[in-house]
């Protein structure tokens, strides 16, 4: 099947020829935090089939926005990951993350996977410019850390070596401590400074009506966005 075009003297029409199909922002979405074999993406993209998904690889490929790289022992595996044309869609994704939480509803966050939670976090959060600081986290069995520095987030999978703060449970729980501080202990496991908890509560940015949904929710009362 050939990939459907606007055939527009557009820039925009000519990103949207090039990411615009289905799966493609979602591709990306994941390989912004690192490589990742074609079978780890294809659970972390969420239900994407096989056959789609080999076919935007392959798009994704010969429009030099996704690689194909081999690595060396003990791996001895092939992965997909960005260019650095594919890397400079990091802001813009971001930000039309932004965008959707116009659209979101509290509830949204209970299909939240493990491996999404990073780039949740960097969608929710705006970092003052002073603010440094590195978060560990911990989610069925996903490990990733988001480092806060100069009003950006950088998020990679893995152990951070220096972690202020440690967050570890379901997505759901984590974002529920962040944004209304609704921490069931049961459910959530946080380790560090209650300083660096509050700094970044503090950073959490929500159109108002998502956020007085989520406090309603919380606390069973209806809450007027301010």
């Amino acid at each position: 099947m050939s990939r459907r075009e606007y055939g527009q003297a557009c820039s925009l029409a000519s990103a949207l020829d090039t990411i615009g199909e289905r799966w493609s922002l979602l591709i990306v979405r994941e390989l912004l935090l690192g490589p990742l074999r074609f079978s780890d993406l294809a659970r972390s993209v969420g239900g994407a089939p096989t056959d789609v998904l080999t076919r935007r690889l392959r798009d994704l490929e010969n429009d030099g926005v996704v690689r194909r790289r081999k690595l060396g022992p003990p791996m001895a595996a092939r992965v997909y990951e960005l260019t650095d044309v594919g890397r400079e869609l990091e802001q813009p994704l971001l930000e039309l993350g932004r965008w959707g939480l116009n659209f979101y509803r509290p509830e949204d966050a209970d299909g939240v996977e493990p491996s999404w939670l990073p780039n949740a976090l960097r969608i929710i959060l705006r970092p003052p410019p002073e603010a440094t600081l590195v978060v560990q986290l911990h989610s069925e069995g996903h490990m990733a850390f988001l480092r806060i520095e100069g009003g950006a987030i950088a998020a990679e999978r893995g152990e951070a070596a220096d972690p202020e703060l440690v967050l570890s449970g379901r997505p759901r729980e984590v974002l529920a401590a962040l944004v209304v501080g609704d921490a069931d202990e049961d459910a959530i496991e946080i380790e560090g400074s209650h300083e660096a908890l509050t700094q970044l509560r503090e950073m959490v940015d929500l159109p108002a009506p998502l956020r007085a949904e989520a406090l309603a929710r919380v606390v069973g009362v209806a809450v007027s966005p301010a």
